[in-house]
């Protein structure tokens, strides 16, 4: 697969997402608490960022 969303821990102990595509880190969200909490944050970029506008500030 070329695309993958990962969720792992940071050295602070909190739960990061991070999204590759061809192994490639195109984003990595804020730090949380508990895991259930990183998997709300997939679902939720899952969900809406279809649909997300695109702001071109160049």
């Amino acid at each position: 697969m070329a695309h993958k969303f990962e969720i792992y821990k940071d050295k602070a102990g909190e739960f990061r997402v991070r999204f590759s595509y061809n192994n490639e880190v195109m984003f990595s969200t804020e730090g949380y608490t508990s895991k259930a909490s990183a998997q709300n944050a997939i679902d939720s970029i899952k969900k809406n960022g279809p649909e997300a506008p695109v702001e071109d500030n160049a």
